[in-house]
């Protein structure tokens, strides 16, 4: 049977209850701030549908990108150079959240119907971006956010949450610009949740749950990171030459 809470009941750790549905480690309660940090710190995180209760995850095994195997490819570095010295073109961290979450929710997913972040999702961790514990990361041209993601910060450990793109690698540009921020900080692993073939082409790769568990309760426990803003010099930690010289024939953001 699935493990049922309610708003007084501790989430279960994963492994420590039997799972009807691999992967779902307990149901119920509502979405709050302190809920939402209870179970991050445990490796959970929700996922569910309009009209379902809130259900807690923990895949097994779990897709993480560790950040120095992050594989700036050829195409986005050119990309990404050329982005850097056009004028309009603009990284920002957490200036629009709520845009961001309300641009992941409205993007189809391929072999999903409709979207997991519906509006008690946004409500929740548009509260804790507040209190300062989840942030965007935002691709901007000309004004207009183009794409994006946002991500929860605990200690030394962050959790990827989603991303969207209105053009052409603008997502992938935001998470370039998180790995960047991510290695200037003294952060090791980037939690992606589940496989897609699109992390795995950037260096992303499945390690066992219990590998993650033992990872985050380590992570959480270094100090947090107070300054989550941008700093153009950290793109010199993913490649010095994305600050000199000519990019080249490349990618533009369309």
């Amino acid at each position: 049977m699935v493990y049922w809470i309610d708003e007084r009941s501790p989430l279960p750790p994963p492994g420590s209850v039997a799972e009807e549905v691999p992967g779902l480690v307990a149901a119920g309660g509502l979405l709050t701030p302190a809920r939402l940090d209870e179970a991050y710190r445990l490796g959970l995180f929700p996922w569910f549908s309009a009209g379902q209760p809130v259900l807690w995850w923990s895949p097994d095994p779990r897709m993480v990108l560790k950040v120095a195997d992050f594989r700036l490819q050829r195409s986005l570095r050119k990309t990404l150079q050329r982005f850097l010295r056009t004028p309009g073109c603009e990284i920002r961290f957490d200036h629009a959240f709520e845009a961001v979450m309300g641009a992941c929710s409205a993007t189809p997913r391929e072999g999903q119907d409709g979207t997991w972040i519906v509006p008690s999702v946004i409500a929740a961790y548009c509260a804790w971006h507040r209190a300062g514990r989840t942030h965007s990361i935002e691709t901007w041209v000309d004004g207009e956010l183009v794409g994006g993601l946002y991500f929860v910060s605990i200690g030394r450990m962050v959790f990827g949450e989603s991303m969207f793109s209105r053009r052409t690698d603008a997502s992938k540009l935001a998470l370039a610009a998180l790995v960047a921020a991510c290695r200037a900080r003294g952060v090791d692993w980037i939690d992606c949740q589940q496989h897609t073939g699109h992390l795995a082409s950037m260096g992303a790769r499945e390690v066992p749950r219990a590998e993650f568990a033992r990872h985050v309760s380590l992570a959480q426990g270094r100090p947090e990171i107070s300054d989550w803003s941008y700093d153009v010099a950290h793109w010199a930690l993913l490649d010095p030459r994305l600050l000199l010289g000519d990019a080249g024939p490349g990618e533009n953001l369309s």
